[in-house]
Order: C-alpha cells, then structure tokens, then sequence
C-alpha cells in the first residue's frame, strides 16, 4: 500500500525536526511552517523566522514553530495551500496566484494602477478589507496575515526597456493572471512559473525577463541572468502579488483560545503594516547587489512612465469586467481599494 501524502511529509517533518540540533519537541504545541524559498530570502531571515518567535514569545513558550523552507518537506509551490487545507502541514506561506482562480477578489491589490510603488498602504488595504470582502475565499484556512511585496519592477537579460514598445514580442515571466495581462497590454508572452525556476528560465532564454521585485535578486543571484533593473518614475511599478500565511482550518479550530490569541496577536494590524516595511527596506539591497555587479538601474522619466501607465490602465478595467461577470462587485473593490491606499500613502 503506498503511504499518503500527508504521512510522507509528516515523516519528513519529524525526521528534519529530530536531525536539528536543540530542536523543540518539549512544547505543548508544535506547528510545522512551509514554503518555497531559501532560508536566506530576506522573505525567511526578516519576516518568517521573526514572526514565528513572536508567536512563540506570546504563548509563553507553549508553541513552537518549525520553518521548512525550499519545499523541504516537498511538493512544488502550487501545492502549498492544498497542503495547508488539506493538513499536509500545518501553516504556509504561499503566493496566491499560483493557483488561479482561488482567490480572486483578493487579486484587486495586485492590480496595477491599484498598487502603486508600497507595501506598507497596501497592506493596511489588505487589512481592512479583509473581513468585509476577501475572508469567504479563504476556505480551508485560517489567514494569520496577507501582504504585498515591493512591486514588479522589470528584470531584463540584455534588452534596456524605455517604452511600453520595447517589450513587444518579448516572452515575460510573471506569477499572476493580473501580471499576464500587464505582459499581453505590453504585446509581450506572459510565462507563468514559480520564482525559484527564474534563473534556469533566463540563463537558457525561455524568457527574455521577468516582472518580480529588486528583493528576489540576492537569492536567486538574478544579477548574473540580467543586465537590466527597470523600474518608473517615482518607484513606480507594474503592479505587485499578494502573498499569504495560513494555518489548516482544523488545526485553528482545535487550538485553545489562549494559543489562538497569542496567534493573533502576533499577526495584528500593526504586523501587516511591518511585514509592508520589511519588504520596502530589503528593495535597495537587493537592487545594489545587481549594481554592484555592473547592471544597469533605469528609472524612468515622468513622461516614460505615463506611456506605461497609459497602457496598464485596461488592466483593471479588464478585471472589473471578468469579475462582474462571476457575480462579484468588481468595481467596487477597485474603488475601494484604491481609496485606502491612497489615505494610507498619504498618511506615511
């Protein structure tokens, strides 16, 4: 009889777990967290590991949480969340538009035009729409926090970009449907595929570039697959993708209310607005490390950028009409979405 999916990991976990030195095994409450980068992506040192200490800090040491990163305990990134909904693992944190379809009033913030150039308002949008419109999509899990990363700046091999024309024709990689249609506005191909296969998909010219953040670049060592680091006016970017940590929905529910508050606590409003923070300030390394190496950072003129923006406009306006048409009221949430951002820009 072959062993299932769930006992396979498990017994990955406890035997990585049992091989780690020190490691907790005395806690009352142990949770194993996945996902898909290395433990030396700033998304793992910055935001992952400390998060999970302050969960622990909060229970009074009654948790202990243990980080597999790099699809450790296996399977591919898309995987993620049906291992956390099906009990797979405990907690993941995953990008929602590796499942298409999924989440799809959640997408509005990855919108570009939406997102702007910030993590830290969008993420305080996520915030306070979450219960009122994004909450019913998220069966199967309980969300301990949403976020953005930096924006999607443009990543080139060897084609220095100026103009919305400069991409036609190119074959782009991007992680969302939101992205794939920024790349189609542009008249580029859109090629979906989870970042760790970036390097290999640029290094053997499957792609021409990519639209991910300048953070991404130290551990993937981009700098060495591109010569380009574009980005528009005033931080401006094409838009972003929304992430997710979640916990399996059984698992939650079977917590006490003690473990669960120090859950929450650690994953309260002002964490949102920090996990926005971590993601702008790991930006300028990540950009220097291409620098340093002898790439080029072009920021585009206010002029330049307007010609990007001009053509991104029917992104959202695509989105509004597919959305309606599912019976979701799509214009609204752009409406709101861009009101909240704007209030919390303006208030930073």
């Amino acid at each position: 009889m072959r062993a299932s999916a769930r006992t396979i990991l498990t017994l990955k976990a406890s035997a990585l777990a049992l091989s780690v030195p020190g490691a907790a095994l005395a806690q009352e409450h142990t949770f194993t967290l996945h996902h898909f980068l290395g433990e030396g992506a700033p998304a793992h040192t910055e935001m992952l590991v400390p998060w999970a200490e302050r969960v622990e800090e909060l229970s009074d040491g009654q948790v202990s949480i243990e980080i597999y990163p790099n699809m450790t305990l296996g399977g591919s990134p898309p995987e993620l969340i049906s291992q956390a909904r099906d009990g797979v693992v405990d907690l993941i944190w995953t990008v929602n538009g590796y499942t298409p379809g999924l989440f799809p009033r959640s997408e509005v913030m990855e919108l570009p035009t939406v997102f702007e150039n910030d993590a830290v308002p969008a993420n305080l949008a996520l915030y306070d729409m979450f219960d009122d419109h994004l909450a019913e999509e998220y069966g199967g899990v309980e969300v301990m926090f949403l976020h953005t990363h930096g924006g999607q700046a443009i990543h080139m091999r060897d084609t220095a970009v100026r103009h919305p024309d400069d991409l036609e024709g190119m074959d782009l990689r991007i992680p969302t449907r939101t992205g794939a249609w920024a790349i189609e506005a542009f008249g580029a191909t859109p090629v979906s595929m989870p970042v760790p296969e970036l390097p290999q998909a640029l290094s053997r010219g499957t792609v021409d570039g990519a639209l991910i953040p300048f953070e991404i670049i130290p551990p993937l060592q981009l700098q060495e697959q591109t010569q380009y680091q574009i980005e528009g006016h005033d931080g401006f970017r094409i838009g972003t993708t929304t992430f997710q940590v979640s916990m399996n929905q059984d698992r939650w529910d079977s917590l006490p209310a003690d473990i669960q508050d120090a859950f929450r606590q650690a994953s309260d409003r002002d964490w949102w607005r920090e996990v926005g923070e971590i993601w702008m300030g790991s930006e300028a390394g990540g950009l220097s490390v291409a620098t340093d190496a002898g790439n080029e950072h072009i920021v585009l003129t206010e002029e330049e950028t307007d010609a990007f923006r001009a053509v991104l406009d029917e992104v959202p306006e695509r989105w509004i009409r597919e959305r309606s048409e599912e019976g979701i009221d799509a214009e609204a949430l752009v409406e709101r979405a861009r009101e909240l951002v704007t209030q919390y820009t303006e208030e930073d």
